[in-house]
């Protein structure tokens, strides 16, 4: 039985894919998302740490060992190993003569022990032989008493369906398609009847009137080329815009939390794959279908003409089919490795051009462009790969085609010259084959494209199959009535991954409906992290959050994993450290969420975050283009453009991070005091280091190493001398 191999479908995700493959090697099947989220994925990938918490979860008894190659002969196999220093693959078997594993990149591979050791091993034991990681499982009781995921088959429905608006044109394509192989068929005899009746018989006329049949039989087909490649492009225009619309709405969808955890170079690929499958059923697909119809009917002329011939060509076509399917599953693999350098390739290139400033800054040109290097390295040797393949797969093809059709061709003159075929009918079989070879190549290239299509497809399907945010089946609050209070009980964070400690422990805190609530702590504390929870990016966390009351629940608090992201993110304005300025004009960059922007509560949302007068002051005033096309701003002035956007969402509830770190000591007062009139009403959370910012909240509370160290005002924290009074000594210079 061949050991079961998945593909990694991400640039970091093959520490999951390890650990599919054995899950599945011992008959349960767990998907790569499920898988994923056990082990704490992140951009970086996951430690094997986290590996071998979620084999246990699924029931597997894991040991991580440091050993020898002739130790590792002797571990049960299928194990996981650390390889090449920052990738994980799956132990298939090991003996003296070599090692094969199943590299999630790769697929299946074969070592010799020699360079096995170069990729696996990463020290040296007291014996000076070389050793390597490995994780060993070995599948328990409990394993096996779990059912597993239902395993899922790859479904075209998510694409499929878009050709279905498209049916009518669809139809004309295949109507023209359908006129053009009729009216091609008729060459065939056009070629026979001009050289056996007309030159045969020396009629002039006779020739005359067939060749300009012939000419009209090719203008026509040009004319119906003309129109179907017209519908082709509006077809392949729909559906590209559908295709891509609704994946940007399915990305909408998710958690926020999914873009922490990939590279933006993955999402970006992508783009590229709901592309490749657009072009596949847009374009080869649908020509290909009629190629094959044009091929059973030329098939059929060609065995009217001789039985031979066409048993000659079918076997030759079928060595031709067999060689390029050799190939198949070399084309694969690059198609994968290509997916992964291009990846890491994207988030180099924007890396490069984002982080310039910083990149020269600090001396890091050289460094930065090596990585940049490196990879292109990388992606000339995929390149230098694919193009041996191709080169042999061409010249074996190439072969293969020349040796059949040379053999038909001296089987049809011995027809010709025994009497067999006459001169007209020699032209027209030649023709017909000629006719013939079209369909088969169309058809190799098909199944090269399907292929490609196929494996675009099984990413986009782990796009698509994942949870939306708000899942239609599941029931959310959408309306909040009575007291805004937010209660959080026995709340307890860590972020995704094994071995890592808790943000946040064992957090106990109201925070009153209409008050300024102020955190503080030293960086690290988990002050930004407690904000992120409370503004639904992050779900994953033990213990409670409540919002209020509600009719529905007899005057308790609502559980916030009850209530809609979508509904709270509209109650709630944000100013976040990383607050994203977009590559648009001034008014837009404030009115985020609005088509038509209210102009008076822009005006007043910038005049409370005192940036009214810069705005002023350029020549397009609110329509003055920021971002990568237009005028950049300071770290001050984009800190007040994100104040203005939070404040004219005009909301319930707001959340700063240190929105006013980067300002002078006159602009913070001054939004300082206009802020605190805009506050009234509303429930406020700031997170601040500076005294200013949080001297006259109505509560602060200050958190140390994820825990509540204290809770007061300003007044009350100062007479405790605690930790606030620590912190703001040197501001206050209260121990002077």
């Amino acid at each position: 039985m061949p050991f079961p191999f998945y593909q990694q479908l991400n640039a970091m995700d093959c520490g999951p894919t390890c650990l599919r493959m054995v899950a599945k090697y011992y008959g349960r099947h767990y998907t790569t998302d499920t898988l994923r989220q056990k082990t704490g994925y992140g951009k970086q990938g996951v430690s094997l740490l986290g590996i071998s918490e979620t084999a246990e979860k699924i029931g597997f008894r894991t040991r991580g060992v440091h050993l020898s190659y002739h130790k590792l002969q002797q571990a049960p196999a299928p194990a996981i190993l650390h390889w090449d220093q920052n990738h994980f693959v799956v132990l298939v078997s090991c003996s003296s003569k070599g090692v094969k594993i199943a590299d999630p990149a790769r697929g299946i591979v074969s070592y010799t022990p020699a360079e096995f050791l170069h990729f696996w091993a990463s020290s040296k034991n007291a014996q000076r032989e070389d050793t390597g990681t490995a994780l060993l499982l070995e599948p328990t009781p409990t394993f096996f008493a779990q059912a597993g995921e239902k395993e899922e088959k790859l479904s075209w429905s998510v694409v499929t369906q878009y050709l279905r608006p498209n049916s009518g044109k669809l139809s004309q394509v295949f109507l023209s398609l359908f006129v053009t192989s009729v009216l091609s068929l008729i060459f065939p005899f056009l070629s026979q009847s001009m050289v056996d009746t007309g030159i045969n018989t020396g009629n002039l006329e006779y020739i005359t009137i067939v060749l300009f049949a012939q000419l009209m039989l090719t203008f026509s087909n040009t004319v119906v080329g003309f129109i179907r490649s017209r519908l082709q492009l509006r077809i392949s225009n729909h559906m590209n815009i559908s295709i891509l619309s609704d994946f940007w709405i399915k990305l909408t969808r998710l958690p926020v939390s999914y873009f922490d955890r990939h590279h933006t170079g993955d999402i970006l690929q992508r783009i590229g794959d709901n592309k490749q499958i657009q072009g596949f059923l847009t374009g080869s697909a649908i020509s290909t279908l009629f190629s094959l119809l044009n091929f059973f009917v030329y098939a059929i002329i060609l065995s009217y003409f001789n039985v031979q011939l066409f048993l000659l060509f079918c076997a030759g076509n079928l060595l031709y089919f067999c060689w390029i399917r050799l190939f198949l599953r070399f084309r694969r693999k690059l198609n994968y490795a290509v997916f992964h350098v291009a990846s890491k390739e994207n988030n180099a290139t924007l890396q490069l051009i984002q982080g310039m400033q910083e990149i020269r800054l600090n001396n890091a040109e050289k460094l930065k462009r090596w990585e940049w290097e490196n990879i292109q390295a990388t992606i000339f040797k995929i390149n230098f790969k694919g193009l041996n393949y191709g080169q042999v797969q061409a010249a074996g093809a190439l072969f293969i085609n020349q040796g059949k059709d040379i053999l038909i061709s001296f089987m049809v003159a011995r027809m010709v010259v025994d009497g067999q075929l006459t001169f007209g009918a020699m032209l027209a079989v030649q023709y017909i084959i000629g006719q013939l070879g079209g369909p088969v190549n169309d058809f190799i290239s098909l199944v090269q494209s399907f292929q490609d299509a196929r494996i675009s497809m099984e990413r986009l399907n782990e796009i698509h199959m994942l949870e939306d945010e708000e899942p239609a089946d599941k029931t959310f609050v959408n309306h909040l009535s009575g007291s805004k209070n937010i209660s959080i009980s026995n709340l307890t964070f860590a972020y995704p991954g094994a071995g890592n400690d808790p943000v946040l422990e064992n957090i106990d805190l109201h925070i009153p409906e209409g008050k300024v609530t102020a955190i503080v702590g030293v960086s690290g504390s988990g002050k930004t992290t407690l904000l992120k929870l409370l503004l639904k990016i992050y779900e994953q966390y033990d213990g409670e959050i409540k919002i209020g009351k509600h009719q529905q629940t007899n005057g308790e608090g609502v559980h916030f994993r009850y209530v809609s992201p979508s509904y709270w993110r509209r109650q709630c304005g944000a100013v976040l450290q990383d607050g994203y300025i977009f590559n648009d004009t001034i008014a837009r960059n404030i009115a985020v969420g609005d088509e038509f922007i209210d102009h008076e509560r822009l005006l007043h949302s910038c005049n409370i975050a005192n940036i009214l007068p810069f705005i002023e002051s350029l020549p397009n005033s609110f329509n003055t283009q920021l971002g990568a096309d237009g005028i950049g701003v300071s770290q001050g002035q984009r800190q007040r453009l994100l104040i203005a956007r939070a404040i004219y969402k005009d909301p319930q509830y707001l959340f700063f991070d240190e929105a006013t770190n980067a300002l002078d000591a006159n602009n913070e007062r001054e939004i300082v005091d206009k802020l605190e009139e805009f506050f009234e009403g509303r429930t406020v959370i700031v997170v601040a280091h500076r005294l200013s910012t949080v001297k006259n909240a109505d509560k602060i509370v200050v958190l140390h190493e994820g825990r509540i160290a204290e809770e007061g005002t300003h007044q009350q924290l100062t007479l405790l001398k605690g930790r606030y009074y620590e912190l703001v000594k040197n501001q206050l210079e209260l121990g002077a």
